[in-house]
């Protein structure tokens, strides 16, 4: 039996990112720039971005943190977006979902950038994924794509070490 360790395969690529990062600043660039909009105040978004923040931190990312309560409008949020957009420090946007009911997902995903858009849930990245061509991917299916792919090269060298008997 196959025992998938998503803590141990994350550590493993958090480790190859932070040393991407340390190449890239080497360069005289540079480190990549994330913003994340956080909305109300709910629990399990909180838990969600802190860890987000602390990965990017961790790696070596520039995170930014914008803060919102649950009244703001959508305006101020598309404002925000369309100010990230433009920003050349900022390579990366998430809005934390849920979101409040008086915010249409559907605006505030086709409000970032698709360049910009980490999570992959503008139409342009949805589009391009459903035509397998380049462009931002969900972060869940990635993470568990990756670790497919992973459990697949360990097992491809299990048996290769098993052929050399």
């Amino acid at each position: 039996m196959t025992i998938i360790d998503g803590k141990q395969t994350a550590e493993e690529y958090k480790s190859i990112l932070k040393q991407e990062v340390k190449a890239l600043v080497a360069t005289g660039k540079r480190p990549p720039g994330l913003a994340i909009l956080l909305i109300g105040n709910n629990g399990a978004s909180e838990t969600y971005v802190a860890n987000k923040l602390k990965t990017c931190h961790d790696v070596g990312f520039n995170a930014s943190l914008f803060r919102f309560e649950n009244t703001v409008s959508e305006n101020e949020i598309l404002n925000c977006i369309n100010e990230l957009n433009f920003n050349s420090s900022i390579d990366g946007v998430i809005v934390q979902s849920p979101f409040p009911n008086h915010i249409s997902p559907q605006k505030i995903n086709e409000a970032i950038h698709p360049a910009k858009d980490v999570d992959g849930f503008h139409p342009m990245n949805a589009g391009r994924l459903q035509q397998n061509k380049p462009c931002y991917i969900a972060a869940t299916p990635k993470g568990i794509m990756q670790l497919i792919e992973n459990i697949k090269l360990k097992h491809r060298e299990a048996l290769r070490g098993s052929w050399a008997k």
